[in-house]
């Protein structure tokens, strides 16, 4: 018989803030995270903001050999999975260390290619001789794990903004089949550097004015950076220690759309969110809330709206479907962590999170999202969506603990 799957832990650093409590404060205020991008330099960009963490110093968190060791991003991954671990009150203690195991998203450590490229190509000089390390898409799990001290699986997923998504996912995968006790998982990004935003800027899919999920006059996404994690594990062992279940993780959906690098597929993002629910065991009419993708592209928007019409039929009417990163921007492979996040918050603290920035309802994309301000529900059992380039699709499935 397959475990139940606790969520007993949760960490989240974004532009709305650096701990999992001030996330929580601004979904309910609705206050918005994206603005000027402050610290990057935007010299020659057409876009210029971006869902920016603001205030954060290394030296609060890491000593110098550390920081040495460390981009950006491993150092937002390792701040998450340690606010995780210690909002579920010793986790590990007394498991096998083989049977706790860490899974993040993968990453490149864009700040180290950055400063890298700038020393051979601009000062002709040599990049720091710890480059490789600091930038290696494993970089982050690999220091979640010395950080805490996991000596179980450990280890990266890669497809790109549904990465964190698929590395909670399979990590509960893990834990239901009792492959593991207890996991950390989640994701991290901070591609915020010249190089990368001008990169996003080509694509031609940033907005230079905010994020408007679903509504008619959106013009792109923004991008962000952050990262979040949660603690799983088995729900008897939770119990048992006393610890605090935050929500259930009761069932995974994956497909692929096997089409297009870019283009959104409708049919293939309804298989996921249909295996989810399946693999979950619950009915379409069960789910109460949905967060969705919602990156506020035209393209992507109206297909997440297909799909879900597909699954859902038409009681999508009457199903909050809502975009957080329209608070805290597009965070790429840690995505799919952050909604996850905000999705738990939703079922515990009983509301439904908003997408701000609406404006105009778009005929296409005929859904109550929750617009502008979040409300207060009482809902039991939500869906959280992550769909990526190359057509990489993931949902994740929740229960209220109760």
């Amino acid at each position: 018989m397959a475990n139940r799957v606790a969520i007993t832990g949760i960490g989240a650093l974004s532009a709305l803030g650096h701990t999992a409590a001030e996330h929580l404060d601004a979904l309910r205020a609705g206050r918005v995270g994206i603005g000027p991008t402050r610290n990057v330099d935007t010299e020659g960009l057409k876009v210029r903001i971006s869902g920016e963490v603001h205030g954060f110093d290394p030296k609060a968190h890491f000593d110098d050999r550390q920081i040495g060791l460390m981009d950006r991003t491993a150092q937002f991954a390792v701040l998450v999975a340690r606010e995780a671990v210690q909002a579920a009150g010793a986790p590990f203690e007394g498991v096998e260390p083989e049977r706790a195991g860490a899974i993040f998203a993968a990453t490149v450590g864009y700040q180290a290619v950055d400063a890298g490229y700038q020393r051979i190509y601009e000062a002709k000089s040599r990049p720091h001789p710890f480059t490789v390390p600091k930038a290696m898409p494993s970089a982050a799990v690999s220091h979640v794990s010395i950080d805490l001290g996991l000596r179980g699986p450990a280890f990266s997923i890669a497809s790109a903004c549904a990465s964190a998504a698929h590395s909670v996912g399979t990590a509960f995968h893990m834990v239901r089949a009792g492959m593991l006790d207890v996991a950390v998982a989640g994701g991290s990004e901070t591609p915020l550097t010249p190089g990368m935003m001008r990169s996003w800027e080509a694509l031609r899919v940033l907005s230079p004015d905010g994020c408007r999920p679903f509504s008619k006059d959106r013009n792109g996404l923004v991008l962000g950076e952050g990262a979040a994690a949660v603690v799983l594990e088995d729900w008897d062992r939770a119990k048992a220690r006393g610890a605090t279940i935050l929500a259930e993780m009761t069932g995974f959906g994956m497909s692929a759309d096997a089409q297009d690098m870019t283009a959104p597929d409708a049919t293939s993002a309804a298989r996921a969110v249909s295996l989810a629910l399946k693999d979950g065991g619950h009915a379409p009419e069960e789910i109460d809330y949905v967060n969705a993708h919602g990156t506020a592209t035209v393209l992507n928007d109206r297909t997440e709206t297909a799909a879900l019409r597909i699954v859902f039929g038409n009681r999508l009417a009457a199903l909050p479907v809502s975009s957080t990163k329209s608070l805290y921007a597009h965070c790429m492979s840690a995505a799919g962590a952050l909604d996850l996040v905000s999705t738990v918050f939703a079922l515990r603290h009983g509301f439904l999170p908003p997408t701000m920035g609406f404006n105009e309802p778009d005929p296409e994309c005929d859904i109550d999202c929750v617009p502008n301000a979040s409300r207060p529900a009482d809902i039991e059992t939500a869906i959280s969506n992550a769909f990526a380039f190359g057509g990489l699709n993931a949902v994740l499935a929740l229960r209220r603990a109760g």
